[in-house]
């Protein structure tokens, strides 16, 4: 729809103009089952009554409410009735000749979504029942409800709940079944973006989290979690309601300031676009937080911190929220810092910071690295630009800077900062400026000067150390040298500490010295550390206090070579292998040796995340960025690799299944797709490794690929495991299978047809896209760019970003593919901005990829 994009200069005129006092919103669910409001002719359909009353500063002025839905029953502003055909145009409800206090009556059919936008309508293929949820941010709760579909025009809700009998409804406040509907607490001044439903037949658990106050008051907070029945026997809700009671006393002691929205519900709901979403009182997540098999303790502290991400938001984002979608950093950047840091300090989690350092910080490396990077404070003209960035800068990155702030200006300076900022904006909108104020009042330090190389600029540093020795071997002076990118040529002051490690006679890297220095410039010499005794390695920005690109020198990149896997401290180590993963994507490391250095000394690593993220990136190197050439050889090493640390890893433990899943991703050889089969059959067996319902399916896609699984073998599978994990794997394998034919029907039914859900988009695109495959899928490489502009208009923009970022040819990883791209992104020009964004990001990909297959092209050349 043309005003379906709401502009920011949109956004401000309204807020202007218009204050909301308050919301009610009347919903009749009963559509969700049987055949009711479901026309053979069209999508189906809900009740949705809103009654909105709002002020106009400017009597007599025009404004306009928003709302996408098939058809609108009733308008009435003021008293009068207007006529729906005349007001409503599918987006947006013109509002003409304002009077200072207004009351609209919205009375609208609403649509149930397939794609996680609005309120998304699940069908469990396991026993036929109907599950509704909702999904808004940024701005969907349009469909579900008329409003004014901005962040700074907060009000209270008052929701009510017509639903199938023996269902549950949940809203943001506490609900109460009264004479067939239920009714909710007013909610406190909040944004439409994170009002939330859930209904349906979930199981249902509860608790209760109490906590003595400073004024000798009781704080009692009713805690519940849900999921579907089919999901109950798997729900350790116990262990999410430890996580939650652990971080709610950390906030309540940091933040001094009491969770201000009643209870706290937490749904883990089906087919859901994002991890979670910090709805107040009603938190939600993917279910697939919701482990079917067994999982590693990684799994465990993923969920724990976005259990406690979301959980930050209540604070940071619900009760002070930005204005505009510029400033979304003041949430986003919060809740993913604040989720490591009260993950270390609250919980079992203790080594949060690791994979903060491995994983988070890689997403950022790579989105800064971008040619859509931004600042941290962003430019967002409009909703398609707000949804786009979403994305490795504002989560990780922001999170990397508020870590560096939090060593630039103090951490006590910092949380008494969130204090004020909580109490002084409460219920309020904020812009950069009123955070920065009281960082301000409560470090000391110029936060203008830090706030414009930090956040309103784009790019990441690299920092490098440089050391002269004396005749007897000691440090004459070390120095770090910072660099920027041509693109984004920022020099930026750094908190950093830098350690001198050195081998022991046991054979061990052990750290002998550290200072901390405030880099700044080109070259900063490092006083303290004069006089040292020689290292063998030098790490810049040991204990990962500042964000930044870790380079080597010479000896200390030896070193690694030979004994990375002796660093004892696992943070260090961490860093170690992300500064050389970031070597190997810059094409300053060939990909064989980044492959050669994960085979020789992975087995070692003792933290689970970090090896499973370098799991992830041996792959990544072997698909991308190793040259075509040396494909089959490292196929056949990271295989033989990962059997034999397979083999010899501890009976049953998370390692063994870390590298059961590992050796299922990159089997090739007959012998390794032999194995696969028998653990399946149980004709092989492996001391300790239980082959659960999970590990099935991660067998059986390589099996499907390699074209040694076929529909018949799948489908007796999901007969074995009818659910709706089942039928997601299913789609998956079956379009993962080698025949031409079963790749036209798997592009088909994503490109020329919107009947999948959005989970099943998801899941066909994956199977389509086998490494294995390039040369049965490149004829497709020329059909995307036929296709990508129709999907963009025609799609939602979850399913458009998907179909967008998902079947970009990049296995057809060659120069023709990279000028096809550039004939595309010079032919549409005019193509809207976030589309062009996407290409952009995927031709920049492709470049990268080009580029580390030169790389190591040249290392084999020089070699042989």
């Amino acid at each position: 729809m043309p005003g379906e994009n709401l502009s920011r200069d949109e956004a401000r005129e309204r807020a202007a103009l218009l204050s909301v006092e308050g919301y009610e919103v009347s919903l009749d669910l009963r559509s969700a089952v049987g055949d009711a409001g479901a026309p053979a002719d069209g999508p189906r359909t809900f009740r949705s009554v809103t009654t909105i009353r709002f002020r106009c500063s400017e009597p007599g002025a025009s404004s306009f409410a928003d709302l996408i839905a098939p058809s609108v029953t009733a308008v009435s502003l003021n008293g009068a009735d207007l006529d729906p055909s005349e007001v409503f145009d599918g987006s947006r409800i013109a509002l003409e000749d304002l009077r200072e206090e207004n009351e609209l009556v919205v009375d609208a059919q609403c649509a149930y979504s397939r794609t996680g936008e609005g309120m998304h309508r699940f069908v469990d293929p396991e026993d036929g029942e109907v599950y509704l949820y909702t999904q808004y941010e940024p701005a969907d709760s349009r469909r579900v409800m008329t409003c004014f579909e901005q962040p700074d025009l907060k009000a209270p809700f008052r929701m009510e709940v017509r639903a199938p009998e023996g269902w549950t409804a949940w809203s943001n406040g506490a609900g109460e079944l009264t004479d067939g509907v239920w009714r909710f607490a007013e909610t406190k001044p909040i944004s439409s973006y994170i009002t939330a439903f859930v209904a349906g037949p979930y199981h249902y658990v509860t608790d209760t989290y109490t906590r003595k106050l400073a004024d000798g008051s009781t704080l009692e907070i009713p805690l519940g979690a849900m999921c579907r029945k089919g999901l109950a026997k798997h729900f350790d809700a116990d262990d999410v309601f430890l996580v939650t009671k652990q971080g709610l006393d950390f906030f309540h002691e940091h933040f001094d300031y009491p969770y201000p929205f009643g209870k706290y519900d937490q749904a883990f709901v089906p087919e859901y676009n994002l991890g979670a979403m910090e709805n107040p009182g009603l938190v939600t997540f993917r279910e697939e937080f919701i482990f079917r098999g067994k999982v590693t303790q990684a799994s465990y502290e993923r969920r724990a911190n976005v259990i406690l991400h979301e959980m930050a938001h209540m604070w940071f984002g619900d009760l002070v929220t930005m204005e505009w979608w510029d400033d979304l950093w003041l949430k986003e950047s919060f809740a993913d810092f604040m989720g490591s840091f009260s993950m270390v300090g609250a919980t079992r989690f203790t080594n949060g910071w690791i994979t903060f350092a491995n994983n988070r910080k890689a997403w950022a490396y790579r989105a800064d690295q971008l040619p859509s990077t931004h600042p941290i404070t962003a430019d967002i003209r409009d909703l398609e630009d707000a949804k786009l960035n979403f994305d490795g800068i504002t989560y990780a990155k922001g999170a990397s800077v508020l870590k560096q702030l939090v060593a630039y200006a103090g951490q006590d300076a910092f949380l008494e900062g969130a204090r004020r900022y909580f109490k002084r904006h409460a219920y309020g909108n904020t812009q950069l400026g009123d955070l920065l104020a009281v960082l301000e009042e409560t470090s000391g330090r110029d936060m203008a000067k830090w706030s414009r190389s930090w956040l309103q600029t784009a790019g990441v540093n690299s920092l490098t150390p440089q050391a002269t020795y004396d005749a007897s071997g000691r440090v004459v002076e070390l120095s770090v040298l910072q660099e920027a990118a041509e693109s984004h040529p920022t020099l930026r002051p750094h908190r950093v500490a830098v350690g001198l490690y050195r081998r022991t006679p046991e054979g061990t890297l052990e750290r002998y010295a550290r200072a901390e220095a405030d880099v700044d410039g080109t070259r900063t010499v490092v006083a303290e550390l004069a006089g040292a005794e020689k290292p063998d390695l030098i790490l810049v920005n040991d204990d990962d206090l500042t964000y930044c690109k870790i380079r080597f020198d010479e000896g200390s990149l030896e070193t690694l070579r030979a004994h990375l896997g002796d660093i004892t401290d696992p943070l260090a180590r961490a860093l170690c292998w992300s500064a050389l993963w970031n070597l190997t994507r810059d094409a300053l490391m060939p990909a064989r040796d980044f492959v050669s250095l994960v085979l020789a000394f992975s087995g070692r690593e003792s933290d689970i995340g970090v090896l499973q993220m370098l799991h992830t990136w041996a792959r990544s190197a072997l698909v991308n960025y190793a040259a075509p050439g040396w494909r089959p050889e490292g196929e056949r090493l990271l295989a033989e690799g990962a059997l034999r640390e397979l083999r010899t890893a501890e009976p049953g433990s998370q390692h063994q299944l870390t590298w059961a899943r590992f050796f299922a991703s990159v089997a090739s050889s007959d012998a390794d797709h032999q194995l696969l089969e028998g653990l399946l059959d149980g004709s092989a067996r492996i001391d300790g490794l239980d082959v659960d319902q999970e590990m099935r399916w991660a067998f059986l896609e390589p099996l499907a690929a390699a074209g040694r699984a076929d529909a018949s073998v799948l489908d007796a599978e999901l007969a074995r495991d009818d659910t709706a994990s089942g039928k997601r794997h299913h789609v998956r394998c079956l379009a993962a299978r080698p025949s031409a034919a079963v790749k036209a029907q798997a592009w088909a039914e994503v490109v020329e047809s919107d009947a999948l859900s959005n989970a099943l988009v998801e899941a066909t695109i994956s199977g389509f896209t086998q490494p294995s495959q390039r040369e049965l899928i490149a004829p497709y490489a020329p059909k995307y760019f036929e296709v990508i502009e129709r999907i963009w208009s025609e799609r939602s923009i979850q399913i458009g970003m998907d179909v967008v970022r998902g079947l970009f040819p990049a296995l057809q990883d060659s120069v023709a593919t990279l000028a096809a791209t550039d004939d595309w992104l010079s032919a549409h020009e005019d193509a809207a901005p976030a589309l062009r964004r996407l290409v952009l990001e995927a031709r920049d990909d492709l470049a990268r990829v080009l580029r580390g297959q030169a790389c190591d092209a040249g290392a084999a050349a020089s070699a042989g």
